[in-house]
């Protein structure tokens, strides 16, 4: 599916104006698979082979379109690469069901491997930000620069639960309609055709008609992380050594500040911003803010 699509009247090109993203032309990326250890998987390109490479890792539960906004913005300069991480999106599900951080620190290292990235900034959300530090502490030689955005070692308890509780009670329904409501309650800071234009790329209608998401659900945030998995991810933390820029919504009730600042204190090249008005999903919670900080950091590489 294009970025050329009907969102209540407007296509994402409208969506993006109408949310302040500014850029140059109307380029949808070019859907792209390529198969590693015996798994398909599918990325989106958004083309300008010659320039520096960007590779973007989605949240669980969420898709490689979840930086379409940004990676509008951002394609004048940069090769960018959206993957969808294993169990998500068009890409294979794991028949073993394993979706550990080392498995996809796994598929990324490959995935990359073979479309020829050699060297590029890394950036995830959440699982994908998770994702990201494993990556960069397994691969210093390959990760120029890494953004990890509203995540770390540590999540907070209440937060996680929101989000699962939402999973948990959007599983399966029988109207498109019905779920752009629930969003709507669950995340008020989006406006309507900008939720329905992203739940587009989230979803897959199944044989009877309903509706489901299109992910795996032995995955991502629905995956239990114990306290082993925790103090892997601050060994991570403290072996990374390239320039890192540390996100945080204002308003998350997922990546305390605490936890930010303690990273922060652990990375030699790191520095870190809160974006205003936005929780969890930075990225689409205030797109603009979120650039212009990205921006700020990639400019000073």
């Amino acid at each position: 599916m294009t970025l050329q699509q009907d969102l209540g009247g407007m296509t994402v090109f409208d969506a993006a104006r109408t949310a302040g993203i500014q850029y140059t032309a109307e380029v949808s990326p070019e859907d792209k698979f390529v198969t590693v250890h015996g798994m398909k998987f599918h990325y989106l390109d958004w083309g300008n082979e010659g320039r520096p490479k960007m590779v973007l890792l989605h949240g669980g539960a969420q898709t490689a379109h979840m930086w379409d906004f940004f990676s509008l913005a951002m394609r004048d300069d940069w090769h960018i690469v959206a993957l969808d991480q294993r169990g998500h999106g068009d890409s294979a599900w794991a028949d073993d069901g394993d979706y550990s951080t080392a498995a996809h620190v796994g598929d990324i290292h490959a995935v990359t491997d073979a479309i020829g990235f050699d060297r590029f900034v890394l950036m995830g959300l959440s699982m994908g930000g998770r994702n990201s530090y494993g990556f960069a502490a397994a691969h210093p030689e390959k990760v120029r620069a890494m953004v990890p955005v509203d995540v770390g070692p540590e999540i907070e308890v209440e937060g996680r639960k929101h989000i699962q509780e939402f999973l948990e009670n959007t599983e399966v329904f029988e109207s498109f309609d019905w779920l752009v409501e629930r969003v709507k309650e669950y995340n008020h800071r989006r406006d309507e055709k900008q939720i329905r234009g992203s739940l587009i790329n989230n979803l897959r209608r199944m044989e009877d008609g309903r509706w489901t998401w299109k992910h795996d659900r032995r995955g991502g945030i629905r995956r239990d992380r114990g306290g082993e998995i925790t103090e892997g991810a601050w060994e991570d933390v403290r072996s990374i050594r390239c320039p890192t820029l540390i996100v945080r919504g204002a308003d998350s009730d997922i990546f305390s500040r605490q936890t930010a600042q303690k990273m922060l204190d652990m990375i030699p090249d790191g520095r870190m911003v809160e974006v205003p008005k936005a929780g969890h999903l930075v990225p689409g919670d205030n797109p603009v803010a979120f650039e212009d900080a990205v921006r700020r950091f990639l400019a000073a590489l």
